[in-house]
């Protein structure tokens, strides 16, 4: 199924078998995964599946993240990662567990055209510091966690169209809406002119409902409550 977004979707995950899948369908143009999807899906040496993910995916960017808390062994480690391939970008934290900032790092990294994707950003102070330390001349990619400032009950619509004003200030940099909770958010991000949305597998299902008539959509959901209510075999009279 095509869509007509002008936003790209990355596929965000560590199911090898559920990437490929998503490749094939024609709406994703990158991946994205990180620790915890990592150890989500029982992944037990982190280079062997970078490398099995890079001979499936040739042509679009992924991402994978550091692991390392210090500053020292995740520029080292961000190395070692970026040299896995040319469509490779290095996922850095924004800060580590002690809040130590990373913008460090992330200067260096850029400068050496090591192409960063900064993650953990939920304010406009930190893409802004991001977005200073990024080098003009080296691709990167700077995301903020809409889905989780909404959890907390702040729309994150502001916030992501003002970070789009200050990614705009450098022709290298791309906005990253991250952890949607909902397809909806797809549609969001696109009209905000957001440049990627991470979305994970079963939200990119979710897509061929685009359209979808809503009194056949309430009749199937009934359906499916009386398909399921008999598979229990409950009894109430």
């Amino acid at each position: 199924m095509k869509t007509d977004f002008s936003v790209k979707i990355y596929s965000d995950g560590a199911v090898l078998e559920d990437m490929i899948a998503d490749l094939n369908s024609g709406l994703v143009t990158g991946f994205t995964t990180n620790p915890s999807l990592m150890k989500k899906a029982g992944v037990s040496d982190y280079l062997t599946f970078a490398q099995d993910v890079l001979e499936v995916i040739t042509e679009y960017p992924v991402s994978f993240e550091v692991f390392a808390d210090d500053l020292e062994t995740m520029k080292r480690e961000a190395k070692k990662i970026a040299s896995l391939g040319d469509n490779v970008y290095v996922k850095i934290p924004i800060t580590n567990s002690k809040g130590d900032s990373t913008i460090p790092i992330i200067k260096d990294l850029s400068a050496e055209g090591i192409k960063v994707n900064v993650t953990a950003i939920f304010t406009l102070n930190q893409v802004e510091q991001v977005v200073a330390a990024l080098s003009e001349k080296t691709p990167s990619i700077v995301s903020v966690f809409a889905g989780r400032v909404a959890d907390t009950g702040v729309d994150p619509e502001p916030l992501m169209a003002s970070a789009k004003t200050v990614c705009q200030t450098k022709d290298s940099v791309e906005l990253l809406w991250a952890s949607p909770r909902e397809v909806f958010n797809i549609y969001q991000a696109d009209k905000l002119g957001v440049d990627i949305i991470t979305c994970t597998p079963g939200i990119i299902k979710k897509l061929n409902l685009k359209d979808k008539d809503l009194e056949q959509y309430s009749l199937e959901t009934v359906q499916t409550f009386l398909s399921d209510s008999k598979s229990l075999g409950f009894s109430i009279l």
